[in-house]
């Protein structure tokens, strides 16, 4: 009875943070769309994350209660209540690197200035979890830990969405942002692109990516002032894209990420990413301006940030390769982006 009591709380507060857009409204809140706020780059702390409300401590302690509740995809993940107003996604398992590539993700996102998830590495324990929820995901009489694991919250505002199009935006609908209108400019939509070749996001199908009304920017009248286009999963990132988004290939892998080159065509600006079956997005052309503004970004980080970002994220729990392997491999590749010039 509890679980059920919980996952009608769940429904209703994912209701409430959700908005409809007809048509012509979802049209044109893509064309007034952001991608990127302006961040004091060296400033972020990414070990710690994101902070405020519903934030955790890099391996801290979770306990929560089991929700029952039909899940989408492939990788292991459950629901979890902390509190009976306070669900939260649990990705789980050593053999799941999304749990790792999550964090790397949305961590190198949020510190650029690109919106994505908020992904705390935390462990949780679970009371009413079976030892392995998302393969038998009926509530049971126990207690179970999981760690490694991580904690998914949504980013805060409303996700606004249309009967037509439940699922978000392709990538090609980048095309239609209008800087004129109060979109985001060519250079910021390119740089986020060269920003998923960089990481071999290779899940572009559009359910993983989201149209967010920031808080407090929803009118009464259900527009919204500030519209951005947002990643919403990308824990199959940092290893090589392929065809059937397999996670053993594309999710942290180190040898796969290392040995993939930035550019299909480096003189031409063809960024390296394999298109997926599924997928919204395969070898883009980029701007100049796009490789200009992420190399500005990218040469902000700090030796210690790089450190962090992949030390917070655990990728010792995926291979071999150390802390200052996937660091160098990094600095390869940023390095690859900063010195190249793309035609005009």
């Amino acid at each position: 009875m509890a679980a059920v009591i919980v996952s009608l709380i769940v429904s209703t507060v994912l209701a409430q943070s959700t908005a409809v857009l007809t048509t012509y409204a979802r049209l044109a809140f893509i064309r007034r769309a952001h991608v990127w706020t302006p961040t004091e780059v060296r400033a972020v702390n990414i070990r710690e994350g994101p902070a405020g409300p519903g934030a955790f401590q890099p391996g801290e302690l979770v306990v929560c209660d089991y929700v029952e509740r039909r899940m989408s995809g492939s990788s292991r993940k459950f629901y979890c209540a902390i509190r009976p107003d306070d669900v939260v996604k649990v990705r789980y398992g050593r053999e799941n690197g999304e749990v790792e590539g999550s964090v790397l993700a949305t961590r190198l996102l949020w510190a650029l200035g690109f919106a994505a998830d908020r992904v705390y590495p935390v462990r949780v324990r679970c009371r009413g979890c079976s030892s392995d929820p998302w393969n038998d995901r009926h509530a049971v009489d126990q207690v179970h830990e999981f760690d490694p694991a991580a904690i998914e919250r949504p980013p805060r505002g409303h996700e606004m969405h249309s009967a037509k199009h439940k699922s978000g935006w392709a990538w090609p609908e980048l095309d239609l942002v209008d800087e004129h209108a109060g979109g985001a400019p060519v250079a910021q939509r390119d740089a986020l692109t060269l920003l998923a070749v960089l990481m071999q996001h290779t899940d572009t199908k559009p359910e993983q990516q989201r149209l967010l009304c920031p808080a407090g920017a929803l009118t009464t009248n259900g527009e919204c002032a500030t519209p951005f286009l947002i990643l919403h999963d990308v824990g199959v990132t940092f290893g090589r894209a392929n065809t059937f988004n397999r996670a053993g290939t594309g999710s942290v892998n180190f040898e796969q990420w290392a040995r993939t080159p930035v550019w299909r065509d480096r003189q031409a600006c063809i960024g390296h990413l394999s298109e997926s079956h599924t997928g919204t997005l395969g070898d883009p052309r980029i701007s100049e301006a796009g490789r200009r503004f992420l190399s500005d970004l990218l040469l902000q980080l700090t030796d210690g940030q790089l450190r962090d970002l992949f030390d917070v994220a655990r990728v010792e729990f995926r291979s071999a390769a150390r802390v200052s392997d996937w660091v160098g491999a990094f600095k390869d590749k940023r390095n690859d982006i900063a010195t190249n010039h793309c035609p005009q």
